[in-house]
């Protein structure tokens, strides 16, 4: 399962908070063209569907439908330019959303070669959580995690004790 190829530690984490807090099985919209992720949540139980890559900063008809569970968003937000409107549209009464936080020693993510691969926003936890609350949603439960890096360096050494990632899980009220 993804094992030694893909991100571990985010993926595990990921998955613990996702099963403690709505088990399969559940109807999943996750938000974002097919991945690892989504295949993993598959694998456990559960039945996912996922965008189509539409960009959702613009088009909001995939979250309009009620018969989902849950709606995921792991690792979107980030590289919407107004993620506020599309929580507005979403009819699922729960929401699961992870992002990485906002690291005061090394700059946001940009691709040098992939111009939608870049983020927009790097959010600090109470942005994130204010975010949620101004589009309609409580917060229930949330999640912070570390990403060491095996490398040398003082950023490496930041990156053992700072949290990169962040999860929300919230209710639409």
């Amino acid at each position: 399962m993804y094992e030694n190829t893909f991100p571990e530690k985010r993926y595990q984490k990921t998955l613990e908070f996702l099963k403690e807090l709505v088990p399969p099985p559940a109807r999943i919209l996750d938000l974002g063209v097919k991945n690892p992720f989504s295949e993993i949540m598959t694998q456990n139980g559960y039945d996912v569907s996922n965008t189509s890559g539409e960009d959702l900063d613009d088009h909001f008809d995939a979250v309009k439908s009620e018969e989902y569970d849950l709606v995921t968003a792991f690792e979107i937000f980030e590289h919407l330019l107004a993620p506020y409107n599309i929580l507005r549209e979403i009819k699922a009464k729960k929401i699961i959303a992870s992002v990485p936080l906002r690291l005061w020693f090394s700059p946001a993510y940009q691709s040098k070669t992939d111009k939608w691969d870049r983020h927009y926003h790097e959010f600090e936890d109470w942005q994130f959580d204010w975010l949620f609350e101004k589009s309609g949603w409580e917060i229930k439960k949330t999640l912070k995690w570390t990403n060491p890096v095996n490398k040398i360096g003082i950023r490496p050494v930041l990156r053992k004790f700072t949290p990169r990632y962040y999860a929300v899980y919230a209710e639409k009220i």
